[in-house]
């Protein structure tokens, strides 16, 4: 029954699951959506059954559906990595690198992907950026090969290696109050508007399990989806956050944020790169996991001494501006 179904029909079907829309689906093809109906209708017809029906704006998987949709996406993975792999018998090393990352990686993992792209340039790279939940759901989806966050999800079964040091902290203003005490507590922040990210996000986790641990009762003073806007507003002396310090190194060489002097500030965790257990990574994915275990810490290292070098160069670049200027007025 289902000999005539061809690849066209499974990869718009695998598309429309995935992303509950045939509108999506079409723009992430590239093609139109009565394109991407028509391989879904003569799908159907294959099957014999209804595989879609709609939903709101969207559509969602009959029963039919759900159990076509699983073995689409494995036969779409198996055919890719069969291309794959003949591209290897014919000594190419090349392919789709998909990885996904939690929004607080995105500042660590560009440089790491330049790198690993420059020794093998005939892969191409696919980076899906999200928050801790969404991650996991692409992972769980099969959408990434490979997720990067700061603690493998307990939902799935996963394999997991730690390849980097993540270090968390609580931050303010150089200028706030709370930098002129001595040792400040959890309990001191209560009133100090705590910024953080939104539920669901890995940084939110560690805070919030954070607290517990301490038994001091969590209270939130601005919740915020974007690490960019809790910097600007800590910086701005409207509150104390916590945040990854990954995201915070031009701000800290700037001298606009620092270390609250709280003891066990900051927080030492771990990056970890994960895969589905139940499934074989293709070969380039394979190869980024490895290259992350092997050269990981030390590019990250090293991108932070450049990022520190080429910040205080800058500092002395914009002094040494100054004084001429105000030796130009003296003169003057």
């Amino acid at each position: 029954m289902l000999k005539n179904a061809t690849f066209r029909q499974l990869a718009a079907f695998h598309a429309v699951s995935r992303l509950g829309s045939v509108s999506r689906a079409a723009s992430e093809m590239h093609l139109t959506q009565p394109a991407v109906s028509i391989q879904l209708k003569l799908l159907e017809e294959t099957a014999g059954a209804p595989l879609l029906e709609k939903a709101g704006r969207g559509v969602r998987l009959t029963a039919a559906g759900e159990l076509m949709a699983g073995y689409a996406a494995r036969i779409l993975d198996l055919w890719r990595e069969a291309g794959d792999e003949m591209a290897a018998q014919q000594g190419l090393f090349s392919g789709t690198l998909r990885v996904g990352a939690v929004t607080t990686a995105e500042y660590l993992l560009p440089p790491l992907l330049v790198t690993f792209a420059g020794q093998h340039p005939d892969v191409k790279m696919k980076l899906q950026v999200g928050n801790r939940d969404e991650i996991v759901r692409m992972l769980a989806g099969q959408e990434v090969d490979l997720a990067i966050m700061g603690r493998p999800p307990a939902e799935l079964k996963t394999s997991a290696v730690a390849f980097a040091r993540h270090p968390m902290a609580f931050i303010a203003s150089p200028k706030h109050p709370l930098m002129a005490r001595r040792r400040p507590t959890l309990a001191d922040l209560v009133d100090a508007n705590l910024l953080a990210r939104e539920r669901g996000s890995g940084t939110r986790t560690t805070l919030e399990r954070l607290y517990k641990e301490a038994g001091v009762p969590l209270r939130i003073g601005s919740e915020l989806s974007s690490n960019e806007a809790i910097k600007h507003m800590c910086a701005a002396g409207l509150g104390v956050a916590f945040l990854s310090l990954h995201t915070c190194a031009l701000e800290f060489e700037a001298g606009l944020l620092d270390l609250l002097p709280m003891a066990g500030n900051p927080l030492q965790r771990d990056w970890y790169v994960m895969h589905l257990a139940t499934r074989r990574l293709p070969r380039v994915s394979a190869a980024f996991r490895q290259f992350l275990e092997d050269e990981g810490q030390a590019l990250i290292d090293a991108q932070l001494q450049a990022l520190s070098v080429g910040t205080k160069k800058k500092a002395r670049r914009s002094a040494a501006a100054g004084l001429h200027r105000v030796k130009s007025i003296r003169g003057s």
